[in-house]
């Protein structure tokens, strides 16, 4: 089962291109939607969440065409944000009560139980509230009406190492019910790294890989050694090379190739996802 569905998806603004995309968003996972500033995530989260449509492809949400069945699916839907979507002068309480009944499966209790976890004044105005406190709130909103499919765009920009940590824990908790779906775009991508199921890379408006986390950092390798083991050929087998006087560093997407290549002569590691961005947008010519 899947929880979103791409199939050759396309938009289109005059300098950028989300360029035919199709990929699939496992149910009862958490996939991590990854890559530098401005490839295409946020187009992606918007198309996915139906506040923009896609020019050409189709995309199924919570297996409904998103276009046709907005309403429906946005019930299903919870979204947190770097942004504040909420009027700045209401209240906690206010904003929810407004809210509230846009959502047939609101939870009161609920509700209440996440603002006292998250250490929330219903009495405290939104304006009053740090980014960190904001994204609690979001959440706890999100988590309320009981969303299928939770979508996180920049959530963890705001906080503190401690709240981050636990809004991972909770996270993790939540799918242990395999019906929920999380996708989470950022670009820390350490909070991935520890509780992403699968990682979905997007570079320049293209799909540079879509699998599950594990296979993706073992079938990666980072690479040093000295430059004179790079030449035409070798300069070929890498995704990107970062050169200093002393020596390189680069990405290979085929460890066992660069283990036959270099064997003994150069030293190969397992890389972090922030490394693929790296040496991915920087491509082959980076010197240092």
């Amino acid at each position: 089962m899947n929880a979103i569905e791409l199939r050759n998806v396309s938009k289109s603004y005059p300098l950028f291109k989300v360029d035919n995309i199709s990929m699939d968003v496992k149910q009862g996972f958490i996939t991590g939607l990854i890559g530098p500033n401005g490839a295409g995530k946020s187009t992606l989260i918007k198309m996915i969440t139906g506040l923009i449509h896609p020019d050409q492809g189709t995309l199924r949400t919570l297996g409904r065409d998103m276009a046709n069945n907005e309403v429906a699916v946005k019930q299903r839907l919870g979204i947190v944000s770097d942004e504040c979507f909420y009027y700045e002068h209401l209240t906690i309480r206010e904003t929810a009560s407004m809210i509230a009944p846009f959502y047939s499966r609101w939870n009161h209790t609920l509700f209440k139980n996440y603002l006292e976890q998250f250490e929330l004044s219903p009495k405290k105005k939104i304006r009053d509230l740090s980014k960190g406190m904001k994204i609690k709130f979001s959440l706890a909103v999100a988590l309320s009406h009981e969303a299928d499919l939770l979508v996180m765009d920049e959530p963890t920009s705001g906080l503190d190492p401690v709240f981050r940590r636990e809004l991972l824990d909770l996270l993790a908790g939540m799918i242990q019910d395999e019906t929920k779906s999380i996708i989470f775009s950022t670009h820390i991508t350490t909070d991935l790294e520890r509780i992403a199921d699968y990682i979905a890379f997007v570079h320049r408006g293209k799909l540079i890989f879509n699998e599950a986390k594990d296979d993706v950092l073992e079938r990666y390798t980072i690479v040093k050694g000295d430059t004179d083991l790079l030449d035409a050929d070798t300069r070929r087998h890498f995704v990107g090379i970062r050169e200093t006087k002393v020596g390189f560093e680069a990405l290979s997407d085929n460890k066992e190739e660069a283990q036959r290549l270099f064997g003994d002569e150069a030293l190969l590691h397992r890389p972090a996802l922030e490394d693929l961005i790296y040496f991915t947008a920087k491509g082959g010519h980076q010197h240092a």
